[in-house]
């Protein structure tokens, strides 16, 4: 089962890292991308900024590293294996998600073979994801609740025990607040919120 809750990395930046292989040049450029039009719109962008390349190989995972159905990759005109799936598992290895890694070769005259290609394709994403800054990403959530003027201290010393804040707020005869923290947080956030107002307030998920 996916797991959606735990921390996992994501890229803090963009770069690009060149390495040769018989005179055949390899340019990995990875960036942060949080969804599949973001991945579509990097690689637009790298094929427009070296439009005379021989390939423009890819691989990403938008999602969860682990997430089996966030995931895909393209050899590019290059043998059928050789380089999106060899840069797609260094990527899974590595356990980074929100990714796209995109290698761009300039053939220098030398067939490297199906080996030589995969391990090429593989090394230049290694290599690059030894210089990418990375960070961690916290999964959250948002809940609604609906309130008393008087409980809503109550409930911003609760938010500020589970890592979590409020991000809107209207007032009526109620308050009603938006709030958001990390989803491994929200059951006992719930709990806790439903003990404090002895009932009176029960938090629901904004997709309920």
């Amino acid at each position: 089962m996916l797991n959606n809750v735990s921390p996992y990395l994501i890229p803090a930046g963009e770069l690009e890292d060149e390495t040769v292989v018989n005179r055949s040049r390899f340019i990995c450029a990875i960036k942060h991308c949080p969804d599949q039009l973001a991945v579509k719109q990097f690689i637009e962008q790298v094929k427009q900024q070296y439009p005379d390349a021989s390939h423009h190989c890819y691989a990403f995972v938008w999602a969860r590293p682990e997430d089996s159905q966030a995931y895909g990759f393209s050899d590019d005109g290059e043998p059928s294996g050789t380089a999106g799936r060899p840069m797609l598992a260094v990527l899974q290895g590595n356990l980074i998600g929100e990714i796209c890694a995109i290698v761009i070769r300039y053939f220098g005259g030398v067939k490297l073979g199906t080996g030589g290609l995969q391990r090429a394709y593989g090394n230049s994403v290694r290599q690059a994801l030894l210089k990418l800054p990375t960070q961690l990403k916290t999964p959250i959530e948002q809940l609604q609740l609906t309130c008393d003027y008087q409980q809503v201290k109550d409930i911003e010393h609760c938010l500020s025990q589970f890592d979590g804040e409020i991000i809107a707020q209207q007032f009526s005869t109620q308050v009603q607040l938006i709030v958001q923290l990390p989803i491994s947080n929200i059951s006992k956030f719930c709990q806790r919120i439903i003990e404090i107002t002895a009932g009176r307030v029960s938090p629901r998920r904004l997709n309920d």
